[in-house]
């Protein structure tokens, strides 16, 4: 019988979150409040700016639940749903 060290489901976990991230910086990159007001995506995917597409909204709670999952122990046992 083989051990495998407990940090490989972390990681696994780490990494379902990864498609979610990378579409919402695409889609905020996008955005007229990057473009258009020159600021960072780490600005505006933190306020509620009418600028901001609704569908980059809808990402950033999903990426929101998607990282929330990662430390409910429910969710950590059975896995995190992904993307």
């Amino acid at each position: 019988m083989y051990w495998l060290p407990s940090c490989i489901g972390t990681v696994l976990m780490a990494k379902s979150c990864k498609g979610l991230a990378e579409e919402l910086v695409k889609c905020l990159s996008e955005s007229t409040c990057v473009k258009g007001e020159k600021r960072s995506i780490r600005d505006c995917a933190g306020e509620k700016s009418p600028c901001i597409p609704s569908e980059c909204v809808g990402l950033r709670e999903t990426y929101f639940n998607c990282k929330r999952g990662q430390v409910d122990m429910r969710a950590r046992i059975r896995g995190n749903k992904g993307y």
